[in-house]
């Protein structure tokens, strides 16, 4: 796999290009054989594929390791049994926020093998982030008995947009330290293994269609909210990275034009009002130390009267920017996650009142608003599946 561009494997082609087709038939033919192995000419005809395109696919996913295949004999003639290597085919989900890292090892059968997330100091550099995420995926690895050479590769997660192109993290990260840093080469050199890198938000809504409950939906948003806030886009059954990359900044959609100076140089941001940084500094006041996340949540459902008077302000600010938004994708689900999914309908009432307040009537009835079920694991999840779903078209580009 290493011959295959380093440019090329971190950005995903466009939904409706045909790498993009590809990858959405091999995640059918993958789907089939979760049910066991299958020639081809059965998976032809269990996927609607053309004999053809699952023959490509298989060879695709064979020379990646995703597969394997023998010759039997079925109906008196000779045919090529397929059958996904779940057991030898490994991928790594590493999710980096401002203040943790979380590490997946996760099969191609969508079953963790073994996870564990760590604190990371506030304001670290990413060559500490690296280098912890080295040390924890090592003792994963030892300890769940999985060779190295088992390792497909590794999906990351990064809280701020990604500059496709080049790789870089850009401007407007919740990682201000890590902003310019081409975090894909210094995590291949690193890691010694192919790495492909998305926004934080869109893993949440991967992790939603492949792990989650959301398998069969189409058009999805995924909305983490956090010390930053962003949303990641499955449209057309496909994620959604626009021209370089940079979607989903919901965080920085104008709220109140003369509200606080954002860190993105902007006032009024989604983030001033809405973000766990904002309500801490809220909450904080009069406190002998900073409240955390985990703070809030355990507030709001004592029912203090501050911290919900501050969880339905939020509530209302995010539902008014998802207002704008779904008028202009409408999605049929959208799932809010984040350290504050413990919230449940305390955040999820307010929000769904600004939604359809500033939604088309028809559009805010007919979305469902929904708590992530898949906690804080949903971005290091989508990571692990990331990897399953590109590393063997990205092989097969440069074959």
């Amino acid at each position: 796999m290493s011959a295959t561009p380093r440019s090329t494997r971190s950005k995903p082609k466009n939904p409706g290009s045909q790498s993009a087709l590809r990858q959405l038939n091999q995640q059918r033919i993958i789907e089939t054989l979760m049910g066991g192995p299958a020639t081809q000419a059965e998976l032809s005809r269990q996927t609607g594929l053309s004999t053809a395109t699952v023959s490509n696919i298989v060879k695709i996913m064979q020379d990646s390791g995703l597969a394997s295949t023998e010759p039997i004999t079925s109906s008196g003639r000779r045919a090529l049994n397929v059958r996904l290597n779940s057991n030898g085919a490994v991928a790594v989900g590493i999710d980096f926020g401002r203040r943790h890292l979380r590490v997946v090892l996760a099969s191609l059968s969508y079953h963790v093998i073994a996870e564990e997330s760590v604190m990371l100091p506030l304001g670290h550099q990413s060559e500490e982030g690296i280098q912890a995420a080295v040390v924890l995926l090592e003792k994963l690895l030892r300890e769940s008995g999985v060779d190295r050479s088992a390792v497909v590769g590794a999906g990351v997660g990064i809280p701020g947009p990604i500059d496709r192109r080049t790789g870089t993290v850009a401007q407007g990260a919740i990682l201000p330290e890590w902003v310019g840093i081409n975090i894909l080469q210094h995590l291949e050199e690193t890691l010694k293994f192919p790495v492909y890198i998305d926004n934080d938000a869109n893993l949440g809504a991967w992790s939603e269609v492949t792990w989650g409950p959301h398998t069969g939906v189409s058009n999805l948003m995924f909305l983490k909210i956090g010390s930053g806030i962003g949303a990641g886009l499955i449209l057309n059954g496909a994620p959604y990275y626009g021209n370089v990359g940079i979607t989903g900044e919901i965080g920085h959609a104008t709220i109140h034009e003369q509200g606080l100076v954002c860190r993105c140089g902007n006032r009024g941001c989604l983030e001033t009002i809405a973000s766990t940084t904002t309500m801490i500094e809220l909450l904080s006041r009069g406190e002998d130390r900073p409240l955390t996340p985990a703070d809030i949540v355990r507030k709001a459902l004592a029912r203090d009267p501050a911290t919900l008077r501050v969880v339905d302000d939020a509530g209302l600010a995010v539902g008014r920017a998802l207002g704008n938004v779904a008028n202009l994708i409408n999605p049929e689900v959208i799932v809010v996650g984040g350290p504050l999914a413990g919230l449940g309908n305390l955040l999820l009432e307010p929000i769904r009142r600004g939604l359809v307040r500033h939604a088309v009537p028809v559009i805010g009835e007919t979305t469902t608003l929904t708590m992530s079920s898949l906690g804080d694991r949903a971005e290091a999840l989508g990571a692990a599946a990331l990897v399953f779903q590109y590393a063997g078209i990205r092989r097969a580009q440069t074959d």
